[in-house]
């Protein structure tokens, strides 16, 4: 997303310095009478729902970032980095190891959630707890339970948590997002700036907004009054159910200016399921690398619209190679669900089940076909990507103090990585390491071992072995920031 003064997406939590019986209670709603209404009176509304709104407060770790006050669009490199060490580091298996080794500094963040089930389930936003080290919740009557967290998925930025009481607590219930429309009327309930249960109201701006902010983008847009510390807070429809989870602003100064964006009930109910029920988000593969139908692709292609999404390459044992699916390929519909962008394409595959069967309508060749797919596993070929760069060699970076990892395009555009810059992506590093000795950080990228250039994770750990073969300390070239230099690590005794 082009960065201006004026136009941002800011980050909805704020940051300062620094299981009980299964009763059956009915969830809250609002009246009856009030659906439909001209006029609304927002205040039988606000008493029924909000004891199920809850402050959500979280402690991490911190090593200079601004945490949750941070700008989405507009991430520091320290910050982007710090992201990665979690992500690549985990891939690897050193990141909890180093959560609890790494002496940080404590920040607190503040956030919003809601309850879904009276035995303590709470829904919020990853960028809220997802990274927390500790989490409190507070009740709208007082009460303070400590959280745990049950799963988080990054790309859809959702969270769910799980408090102990000894009696039902208050829950609301998911909506249906499909049947919002434009012009409704809605009411946000959250903790701005840490002031606690604050309600707001406002309509429907707009659905299907894409913000940029991940593979899945299909926010409602709502004028509703969103700020600092309303992240994961709920946006309720005029029955009292939820539609939305109110997640980020356009704003010049990080406040409400009435452009406030949710994810989607649609999106949040199937992803909250499985993070209740296995802790991740599995979700089917394809396996194409796809682009949009231009004006110019549709004629040459004589398609008769830019419907549809342009399959650009088949990746190598694929679902989508083994369907017989071809790169040139318009794929129209999955399932029978019409594919118009390639947003569509995304997010239908994503809610499949890894192992299910879909039919793929596409055009080939001006040619009407249909093919079945058995798909992939998204998660299971991420670490079968990260394993295979491991191969093939004896390396060990480890002996070193660090972890690599390949440049993805996900981390080239996390990092604001040009694509002339190539290299192994440093993915942890190990505390008290001589890597961390010498100052090396997650999200460095290696570019040369000793006077050899190296494009990939294997061939730097390849250039590393010969040096701690060689018993003496090897120059790295590093880059970072836009910036090179070099620097010399010793391997440590075996």
């Amino acid at each position: 997303m082009t960065k201006t003064k004026t136009r941002i997406i800011a980050a909805l939590a704020l940051t300062t310095a620094l299981t009980a019986p299964a009763l059956i209670v009915p969830a809250l709603t609002a009246p009856q009478a009030l659906a439909g209404e001209a006029t609304h009176d927002f205040a039988d509304l606000a008493a029924k729902v909000t004891p199920a709104v809850v402050n959500v407060q979280v402690t991490m770790k911190s090593e200079g970032e601004d945490g949750m006050h941070m700008q989405m669009s507009d991430r520091s490199a320290q910050q982007q980095m710090e992201e990665f060490m979690r992500q690549f580091a985990e891939r690897f298996g050193q990141g909890r190891q180093q959560q609890q080794v790494r002496p940080h500094p404590k920040e607190r963040a503040l956030g919003t959630g809601f309850i879904v089930d009276p035995s303590g389930v709470i829904v919020t936003n990853f960028h809220v707890a997802g990274k927390a080290d500790s989490i409190t919740v507070t009740l709208a009557d007082g009460r303070k339970f400590p959280a745990k967290l049950l799963g988080g998925d990054e790309k859809t930025d959702l969270a769910v948590l799980k408090v102990s009481s000894d009696k039902p607590l208050p829950y609301v219930e998911f909506g249906d997002a499909n049947k919002v429309r434009v012009g409704e009327s809605v009411m946000a309930v959250g903790n701005p700036f840490g002031l606690g249960g604050t309600v707001t109201t406002g309509i429907v701006s707009a659905r299907g907004r894409d913000i940029q902010s991940g593979p899945y983008d299909d926010y409602i847009q709502t004028d509703a009054a969103i700020n600092r510390g309303n992240s994961g807070g709920p946006l309720f429809n005029m029955d009292g159910k939820v539609i939305g989870i109110n997640t980020a602003i356009f704003s010049p100064s990080g406040g409400s200016v009435g452009l406030g964006f949710a994810i989607p009930s649609s999106i949040a109910k199937p992803v909250v399921a499985q993070l209740r029920e296995h802790g991740r988000v599995e979700r089917g593969l394809l396996g194409v690398e796809i682009q949009p139908v231009t004006s110019e692709i549709a004629d040459s292609l004589s398609l008769g619209s830019t419907n549809g999404a342009l399959v650009a390459q088949v990746e190598p044992s694929s679902a989508a190679l083994k369907a017989g699916i071809k790169s040139g390929d318009v794929i129209k519909s999955v399932d029978g669900k019409e594919i118009k962008t390639v947003r569509d394409l995304t997010r239908t595959i994503a809610e499949a089940q890894p192992g299910s069967t879909v039919k793929v309508s596409l055009v080939r060749d001006g040619k009407d076909m249909t093919v079945e797919a058995k798909l992939g596993d998204s998660l299971k070929n991420q670490q079968a990507k990260a394993d295979d760069d491991q191969k093939g060699t004896e390396a060990k970076p480890a002996s070193y103090g660090f972890s690599l990892a390949p440049i993805t395009p996900e981390a080239r555009e996390e990092l604001g990585l040009k694509d002339s810059v190539s290299g192994a992506l440093i993915a942890g590093v190990e505390p008290g390491s001589p890597a961390e000795n010498q100052g090396l950080r997650p999200g460095d990228v290696i570019q040369q071992v000793g006077h050899d250039a190296v494009k990939d994770p294997k061939a730097a750990a390849a250039k590393l072995k010969e040096a701690k073969d060689s018993k003496k300390p090897v120059l790295l070239k590093i880059y970072r920031e836009g910036m090179t230099r070099y620097v010399a690590v010793s391997p440590r005794a075996a």
